[in-house]
């Protein structure tokens, strides 16, 4: 009787595996297609049906698409940039959450709302006064342009101060009866705690700087300061006919980002599965 009732429970979960198999899959494709077409001849991208194992393999893209264009150049200033955002946002958001979440105040709540707000306000309708103000600084066409418009970000304090919340306030408490300052309890207490926080942040905006498309475009005029993503644009134009080496640099360009998503994945589900559970 007991096999019989837990027949349904197996074949529900054996439906279900196959559904997240299945979406899994056509999720993928699109990768798959792009990996497999970087090792393809031109002709061969785009033939029906589509050949899913090149012949020949043309490991050859790999290095041609290195000596046709600043290939080392994009990635070092989309690194850069992504590596130096990522830090800034993390640091600037996990010691602004540790106020809101941690400290009293007057107008505390308000503040939050407020600052938590311009997350719905589109970045298309400050852009411009965004710009002269970039300008007036003598800032544009240089790397501060993109850093100080990024380093702080709402989401983030958003996101630290919802993990912070299910932290207990008495160990602050007992920390602040030891002597320690607001900044030794950020520190020493907060920051240790909430590694799969810190690994959420730290994905979501290293993913969002290295793809930011607009931001470069519009502050970064010279070719020395280009990222991967004006790069690739400007390769597409230069050699559209080159379908085998848009789609290597296509791989090259999402390949970090992959990398560093399988490392911290096992943080990343945590840090999102746990925020806003209160302690």
């Amino acid at each position: 009787m007991a096999a019989r009732s837990n027949a349904p429970a197996v074949a529900a979960r054996v439906v279900l595996y196959v559904v997240l198999c299945t979406a899994a899959a056509l999720i993928l494709l699109p990768f798959a297609w792009m990996v497999i077409s970087s090792l393809k001849t031109n002709n061969q991208v785009f033939t029906a049906p589509v050949q899913w194992v090149p012949d020949p393999v043309r490991w050859a893209n790999y290095l041609d698409i290195w000596a046709r264009s600043d290939m080392a150049t994009w990635l070092k200033n989309t690194a850069f940039l992504a590596v130096t955002v990522t830090f800034l946002q993390v640091l600037t958001g996990s010691f602004a959450a540790y106020g809101f979440a941690k400290m009293r105040f007057p107008g505390r709540d308000v503040l939050f709302l407020v600052y938590i707000g311009t997350i719905a306000v589109p970045w298309q309708s400050y852009f411009i006064p965004q710009f002269q103000m970039i300008s007036g600084w003598g800032l544009n066409n240089t790397f501060w342009a993109i850093i100080l418009l990024q380093a702080f970000g709402a989401f983030g304090v958003f996101l630290m101060k919802q993990y912070y919340e299910s932290i207990p306030d008495s160990l602050c408490e007992a920390a602040r009866i030891d002597g320690l300052s607001e900044y030794g309890i950020w520190w020493r207490i907060m920051v240790p705690l909430s590694v799969p926080a810190i690994a959420s942040l730290t994905l979501i905006t290293f993913v969002n700087t290295w793809n930011d498309y607009l931001g470069p475009l519009i502050y970064l005029r010279d070719r020395e300061l280009w990222t991967i993503q004006i790069g690739l644009k400007s390769f597409i134009g230069q050699y559209n006919a080159e379908y085998a080496l848009i789609m290597t640099g296509s791989v090259l360009s999402v390949l970090p980002i992959a990398i560093i998503f399988l490392l911290g994945q096992r943080y990343f589900v945590e840090g999102i599965a746990t925020t806003g559970v209160k302690g």
